[in-house]
């Protein structure tokens, strides 16, 4: 299928008509039903470009309407990028975009459509609808468009000044912008600077207040969202310390007061009375702010529906508000739950209640009222991408200044998920309470499997003591097992056959073929919170698209916090650990961490403690972490105190590996590399053995043994050691790796009553025909069925729901809680299970030290380390997927498909 075709479809299925039946799945197990509204309308956003007709946007992130609500704005801020038949990236189709409706009929109708060259969430009215304002995100600028003949126009720029962020190599990014009651002042959150600015529109002086507390105390980080409540004076939030600060702008800008939430709290709005509404993620609620006293008067969940589920969950992904003319009605965009909540706010506006909730498309993001308070309109993040066949396997040449026909095709994951456009007349409470149910069944398990399920999970949990989690890196089906000969598998994709990846190949006919498994994440940063959390929280959402457009921003997904390693806790220590970690203690003070999930709120006070082994570790659960969420900038070649490639660091007692997470200090071991290119997974199989084995002859293993195994992300060819240093021998070196594992496991005490689950963090790096999300999912052990085909759709959120379910953890969110355990991947009728690893062909080019050929080997043609680094020059591959990433996949498919 090619690109034009793809879009098409995407545009059709957005079109579908009025249905409560799922037009799509997400991959994160939701069906989506964003016409289930009587009334309703959901499109996709065209921004018409010119040459690409078949385009529609990505990412929509905020949205606003005018003072006489006539106008309503949508604003994107993510991806967005396009890339012409010479491979080159096209500027002038590689905007964002602010999307112009009028909205006096009963559903949107598009007027104008204006380019900005990057944007980060800000997008206000001035008071008297004449002009608006976005705030430019990397640019470090706001630019204001005016109200002319023709619509609207670009008019002045006003630049920040800011030349950095406060880290470690950061860029600065302007984020939510609110403009003053009078028009006179705006507002900008500057999201990597702690600090707002303050801009005189028509002079346009610009002055910077700082958030931070100082004297290293936490408070003030990661601002985002603004909001004035008279001309002298404003609120604005701080997302990683989760609290509100009020700003006295009545003269020189200071800090007057912080208000303390047990949330992240990412939107404000200013209703009547004196109170400010904030929208709190990670935990789902809404908090009143009374402005007399500053301080938080009541607060509503606004997760649901309730039910069976307990309500200290979290996962809804509160987000966005949007507050009635009348004061009396809230609603609030849950990205997490697909749905909009329906909170109304009681007499004097001071006592919210959930009413129900209104299903939307995926991860919605923002919301509008009308002034009648009839009609409502919701921005939608994403959309489920549907196959990329065409995703990088052009055979073109490779050189990093060619022709790249691959990247033409437009098929990477972050370019397919579409943004939406939902409008809807208010429903009435009767058909409020039908939506709320579907809404209920859009995110839940079907209750008709639950007999089953609890027999067999029944079981498991009396005979399996011990889980094995192994996740790896970025690989689809197609591209591992499309030739595996059963399944849903397209061998005209496949990059790594037999020859290479034997033992994905023989596990996968051994036990079980899993050929509809989706990745819930799209790339890294997502992916890795959906396989450790079954859920991310807004700042991963939001920063995930911009990041990996390089449009500023930075991986802060794993532990660390532009790129410092928050879980130590001063300066000094961080600093220590690595030189170019700022000294400085007002940089990033505490140990919070913008991007880590939840857990059960009852369970976890501070918050972001919703991870796999924080589950465990309440539980009282043994476990044991080889490589997940270390401080990897301590692998970077270029850096002074780098640690030293060793293949047996115990030997030496050279710790390797340092948590970027304080809950693993104490269960990590410290000699396992974790992601480092340079360094093969044989020698992390062999760390990861020597521990097992003392376990083995102790008799006594952890429940929950936490594995990664990394080199199917490929890179670093130069660096590599031991001769694995091209593609084919990483892939190589990977497979045998978890081959090993199993055969250990297989002949250890431990067969009788241990499962393994494999997963891959995402699915990005290839193509695949069904979907861009679809991946290898892999599970090995007793009372797994064997010889067989499991076309059950699957995701990475139901096999860590399984995971957990086994090892009788509590579900520390909503996803969790509502997912499907893999019950027919199982039988207990089988006990019997044995495997045997098989040296793939490709690595007997390498030097590790394999077991002797027991046959002639025929090596396949094998490109050199020279050609892999030539072809992959100027990548990074210090961090996983700081690449560029359609380079990447199109010179993988060159090197391993392609002619000379």
């Amino acid at each position: 299928m090619n690109r034009l075709c793809t879009l098409a479809a995407v545009a059709a299925l957005l079109a579908a008509p009025v249905s409560a039946k799922p037009f799509a799945t997400a991959p994160t197990g939701q069906a989506l039903t964003p016409e289930a509204a009587p009334g309703s309308k959901f499109e996709p956003l065209d921004p018409g470009l010119p040459g690409l007709p078949d385009f529609r946007a990505g990412q929509a992130s905020a949205a606003a309407l005018s003072p006489d609500g006539k106008t309503l704005l949508v604003l994107t801020s993510g991806f967005n990028r396009n890339f012409g038949p010479d491979g080159a990236i096209r500027p002038e189709l590689s905007k964002e975009y602010v999307f112009v409706y009028d909205v006096t009929g009963p559903h949107p109708q598009k007027t104008q459509v204006l380019l900005i060259d990057n944007s980060f969430l800000g997008l206000a009215w001035g008071p008297d609808g004449a002009a608006f304002y976005v705030s430019g995100g990397v640019d470090d600028a706001v630019i204001a468009y005016r109200r002319g003949a023709g619509g609207f126009a670009q008019g002045r720029t006003f630049k920040l000044g800011h030349k950095t962020g406060l880290g470690v190599d950061v860029q600065p990014e302007a984020a939510g912008v609110a403009v003053s009651p009078d028009g006179k002042r705006l507002l900008v959150a500057n999201a990597q600077n702690d600090s707002v600015s303050l801009i005189d529109i028509a002079g346009g002086a610009v002055s910077d207040l700082d958030l931070r507390r100082g004297a290293g105390l936490a408070g003030g980080t990661f601002p985002r969202a603004v909001v004035w409540t008279s001309n002298a004076a404003a609120y604005v939030t701080s997302e990683r310390d989760r609290e509100i600060i009020r700003l006295d702008l009545s003269g020189p800008a200071r800090v007057a007061a912080r208000i303390r939430v047990r949330g992240q709290p990412v939107a404000l709005v200013a209703g009547r009375r004196g109170l400010v509404y904030a929208a709190l993620n990670n935990t789902d609620a809404v908090d009143v702010i009374d402005t007399a006293s500053d301080r938080v008067i009541a607060g509503a969940a606004t997760a649901g529906p309730k039910g069976r589920f307990p309500a200290g969950l979290g996962g809804a992904g509160s987000n966005g508000l949007a507050l009635s003319a009348d004061g009396r009605r809230l609603y609030v965009s849950n990205g997490g739950e697909n749905a909009l909540a329906v909170v109304d706010l009681g007499p004097g506006g001071r006592r919210p209640v959930i009413r129900g909730l209104i299903p939307t498309g995926w991860y919605p993001t923002a919301a509008a009222v009308s002034h009648d308070g009839r009609q409502i309109y919701v921005v939608n993040g994403k959309s489920p991408p549907g196959p990329n066949p065409g995703g990088c396997r052009a055979n073109t040449s490779i050189a990093r200044d060619a022709d790249n026909a691959c990247r033409a095709n437009n098929q990477y994951v972050w370019q397919m998920e579409k943004a939406g456009l939902l409008s809807l007349p208010v429903p009435a409470a009767p058909t409020l309470a039908t939506l709320t149910t579907q809404v209920n069944a859009n995110n839940e398990e079907d209750p008709a499997v639950s007999a089953e399920r609890r027999k067999t999970l029944a079981f498991l949990q009396d005979h399996i003591h011990h889980v094995i989690y192994i996740v790896k890196e970025n690989r689809t089906y197609d591209q591992v097992l499309g030739d595996l000969g059963r399944g849903d598998g397209d061998p005209r994709l496949t990059l790594f056959p037999e020859t290479i990846a034997p033992n994905h190949h023989r596990l996968a006919r051994a036990f079980v073929d899993l050929d509809a498994f989706r990745d819930s994440g799209e790339s890294s940063n997502t992916g890795w919170n959906w396989s450790t959390a079954g859920r991310t929280n807004d700042w991963t959402e939001r920063e995930a698209p911009v990041n990996y457009a390089r449009r500023g921003l930075q991986y802060d997904q794993e532990g660390t916090n532009r790129d410092v390693n928050v879980a130590l806790p001063t300066a000094a220590a961080r600093h220590a650990a690595r030189a170019k970690s700022p000294d400085d203690p007002g940089i990033l003070p505490g140990q919070a961490d913008v991007a880590a999930p939840d857990g059960d709120r009852d369970d976890d006070e501070d918050g972001g403690h919703g991870y796999l082994w924080d589950s465990a570790i309440r539980a009282h659960v043994s476990l044991r972490n080889w490589g997940f969420y270390g401080d990897l900038s301590r692998y970077d070649a270029g850096e002074p105190d780098r640690i030293p490639l060793e293949r047996e660091p115990w030997k030496k007692k050279l710790k390797v590996f340092y948590p970027s997470k304080a809950a693993l200090a104490k269960v990590s071991d410290p000699y396992f590399r974790s992601f480092d290119q340079a360094f093969p997974d044989y020698w992390r199989f062999q760390e990861w053995k020597r521990e097992f084995d003392q376990f083995s002859a102790k008799g006594s293993a952890p429940t929950l043994m936490m594995l990664r195994l990394c080199h199917d992300h490929f890179g670093d060819f130069k660096e590599g050691i031991d001769g694995v240093n091209t593609v084919e021998t990483e892939m190589a070196d990977d497979d045998y790796a978890v081959g090993l594992v199993i055969q250990a496991v297989a002949r250890s005490p431990f067969a009788a009553d241990t499962l393994v689950f494999i997963v891959e963090d995402d699915a990005q790096d290839g193509a695949d025909h069904v979907d861009a999300h679809r991946s290898m999912a892999l599970i090995a052990g007793p009372y797994v069925r064997q010889d067989a085909v499991v076309s059950t759709p699957y995701t990475t959120v139901d096999l860590l729901h399984t995971l957990e379910s086994v090892l009788k953890l509590k579900p520390d969110n909503l996803n969790l809680a509502r997912a499907r355990f893999m019950t027919d991947v199982f039988d207990p009728s089988i006990t019997r299970w044995s495997y045997d690893a098989v040296v793939p062909t490709a690595l007997r080019a390498t030097s590790l030290p394999l077991p002797p050929a027991t046959t002639a080997v025929v090596l396949p043609p094998m490109r050199s380390s020279d050609y892999w680094a030539k072809a992959m020059a100027g990548q990074n591959f210090q961090v996983e997927d700081h690449l560029d990433t359609v380079r990447f996949n199109a010179a993988l498919w060159q090197g391993l498909k392609g002619g000379d």
